[in-house]
């Protein structure tokens, strides 16, 4: 009789389960567990042997003896991240943010780990997933360089990766989709536990992101002031704006005789067409006071606009933006990316990211001696908190200048030549 079989083993005592052999060969251990729910579920699990489905009828009783529940579910990784985005945080988003989301699922989670059991899935699994978008090339992983006309890295004859790996800060919002997924599967008694809780993103800690010195923004707005979209430029740098909201901006919240501007919708391209969508936040939705000097700016450029219009006659599109293309329509954002970078190399700045600007802006204000309170509400970030922790470096920088004020106080003492009266 065979070593693993069942026929040799002794009746196990109430509450251990039963384990048989399948007709497959496979064992299969019938146990009841303590589910995520409350409940007492009978579950099966299959081991090639009997060893191994004894280990984990010995796995799961040690669960149960220190209280922990068992995932039940029979769904894949993939299964319930398609559900989730669809059904639990798809009708509460803005669509923008489900595009974000869906991508993050489609182009990283779902490859890694989709065909996981979602029961399954472990921190270990989390981390090596984690650890590995560290060191993957996205132009190999995604086969981008493969749908190129002219190949120009991983598809050539002679593979020459070009080393598109993601960014910390991507990596970790990778990672907070996947937590924020787990976590509502253990709040709705699918998960015991979320595993991806205990997983951490190290290093690059968070910046400020790159950004122009004060001289290199006065360079760059006298560089711009022949361009089409000078405004554009001018209002993103003194307002901190988002691209998105730059482009949404509408003539009707614009109120140039009191120097006022309201943020209440942006232009982002969503699930392929352009779309106005509402601002960010609740909090991004308010009225700044506009610099003067932008007043002069916005009316030449409204002034333009209105020879466009009549030159461009039955052709004219008219969307009510500031910030359109030579027929009234919307700008593509990606096209605004690509005017703005070769406006920088044409000015022999350094090339930075549109969205830049807005970090610009607070880097400037800083610098002039403006408190966070103000910054906050000019950049509208939901907390002071939010700020500080984005602006630290620059904050730390203002605050050393400032204290380094009392360096004269200190070389007079040491020099003696300090009195005082009593």
């Amino acid at each position: 009789m065979s070593k693993n079989n069942p026929a040799r083993r002794r009746k196990n005592p109430n509450g251990s389960g039963n384990i048989s052999v399948r007709a497959d060969g496979l064992y299969e251990l019938k146990l009841f567990v303590n589910a995520a729910d409350g409940t007492r579920k009978r579950i099966s699990i299959y081991g090639a042997t009997w060893e191994e489905a004894d280990a984990e009828r010995t796995r799961l009783k040690e669960m149960e003896r220190q209280g922990i529940p068992v995932e039940i579910t029979t769904m894949t990784v993939a299964e319930y991240m398609s559900y989730w985005l669809e059904e639990v945080v798809g009708p509460s988003i803005r669509r923008t943010t489900y595009a974000t989301y869906r991508g993050d699922i489609r182009l990283h989670i779902a490859p890694a780990l989709g065909k996981r059991k979602l029961k399954a899935l472990s921190a270990q699994h989390v981390r090596t997933f984690i650890n590995g978008l560290r060191t993957r090339c996205q132009c190999c992983a995604q086969g981008k360089d493969a749908a190129r006309r002219k190949p120009r890295c991983c598809a050539k004859q002679s593979a020459d990766c070009c080393g598109d790996v993601l960014s910390i800060s991507s990596i970790r919002h990778v990672l907070r989709v996947l937590r924020a997924a787990l976590q509502d599967a253990v709040d709705d008694e699918v998960l015991a536990r979320n595993v991806a809780r205990s997983v951490h993103v190290s290093g690059g800690a968070k910046s400020a992101g790159r950004r122009f010195t004060r001289a290199e923004a006065i360079h760059f707005l006298a560089a711009a002031a022949e361009h089409r979209l000078h405004a554009l430029w001018a209002v993103a740098l003194a307002l901190g704006l988002r691209r998105g909201e730059a482009l949404g901006l509408a003539w009707d919240d614009v109120d140039l005789a009191g120097g006022r501007i309201t943020i209440r919708q942006a232009l982002q391209r969503v699930d392929g067409r352009l779309q106005l969508t509402p601002v960010k936040t609740d909090g991004s939705n308010t009225t700044l006071p506009l610099p003067s000097p932008l007043v002069p700016i916005l009316r030449e450029h409204q002034r333009i606009q209105g020879e466009q219009r009549f030159a461009a006659g039955d052709e004219w599109r008219d969307s009510g933006l500031v910030f359109t293309t030579a027929v009234g329509g919307p700008i593509e954002p990606r096209n605004v990316n690509r005017m703005f970078a070769r406006l920088c190399e044409q000015a022999g700045l350094p090339r930075l990211r549109v969205h830049d600007l807005r970090h610009s802006c607070a880097t400037l204000l800083f610098t002039m001696g403006v408190d966070a309170a103000t910054v906050q509400r000019i950049l509208r970030h939901s907390s002071i908190g939010v700020t500080i922790n984005t602006y630290t470096e620059v904050i730390e920088q203002v605050q050393r200048k400032a204290v380094d004020e009392l360096n004269p106080l200190f070389r007079d003492s040491h020099d003696g030549s300090a009195g005082y009266a009593e």
